[in-house]
């Protein structure tokens, strides 16, 4: 029988996302990637490689029905088929760059559903389908400095990634009483050039006092191209301490 690496991606349509399902996409690969979009050139590249891709377009602000489709899609999969089950939060949206007071509830819910609630939502089903395999399984929750650092004007983006920090720390300790635990980590992959960047430094100066900082890191060249930070993600994943550290930076 054949065997197949299993990787569940999330945000897989842009960005780092999408470099890093183009990374994955080698022989013997079996990926599953939700995003809001498909890409035809993943999967063009999925046929030229000789690896297996599904692709969900799902919108993550409703994350239960995706979670619970995630968990049938699992259950009907054979175990015996893989050689290890991963799983990578990558999702996240960031909403208007402006103090608390002037975000709308529908920025905020929307930041903390895709943000926070997804990959919880998500985790839970891929663990529990999971939970009888023997095969090495990995959680990889795509996190950020901004975690761990408070920035003004972004309140509701550092609440969801304090918070998946957070959750990470606790289900390492639940995983880490299980027989066959899966290795989980809280991972902020460094400063990249995506649009993310680009929303930024177009962000209103008198509201974002940062916006200095990053506008000079992108002059400065010091921002990661999406290609290289999806590489140091995947190595940081390949690691034989992988969960050592549940919450972790890929520059550590």
């Amino acid at each position: 029988m054949t065997q197949h690496t299993l990787t569940i991606l999330t945000g897989a349509s842009r960005g780092m996302g999408h470099a890093m399902a183009e990374q994955l996409l080698q022989s013997g690969a079996h990926l599953l990637c939700i995003s809001r979009k498909t890409s035809p050139e993943l999967t063009a590249l999925a046929q030229a490689r000789g690896a297996l891709l599904e692709q969900w377009s799902a919108d993550l602000a409703d994350a239960a029905p995706v979670a619970q489709r995630l968990a049938a899609w699992l259950a009907a999969l054979d175990p015996a088929s893989m050689k290890s089950a991963t799983l990578i939060n990558n999702a996240g949206v960031i909403p208007a760059i402006t103090p608390l007071r002037d975000n709308t509830s529908a920025d905020l819910a929307n930041a903390l559903r895709v943000g926070l609630e997804a990959p919880m939502q998500l985790c839970a089903a891929f663990l529990h389908a999971t939970q009888g395999w023997q095969v090495p399984r990995k959680v990889l929750n795509i996190s950020s400095g901004l975690g761990r650092r408070a920035m003004a004007s972004s309140a509701p983006y550092c609440a969801a990634k304090a918070g998946m920090d957070h959750f990470t720390r606790c289900l390492a300790l639940d995983e880490a009483l299980q027989a066959n635990g899966a290795k989980v980590c809280s991972l902020a992959p460094g400063v990249i050039d995506t649009d993310m960047q680009v929303q930024l430094r177009g962000a209103d100066p008198k509201a974002f006092p940062d916006l200095a900082n990053f506008a000079g890191l992108h002059a400065q060249g010091q921002l990661a191209s999406p290609a290289l930070a999806a590489q140091r993600v995947l190595v940081y994943l390949a690691r034989a301490d992988f969960g050592a550290n549940p919450v972790a930076d890929v520059r550590d």
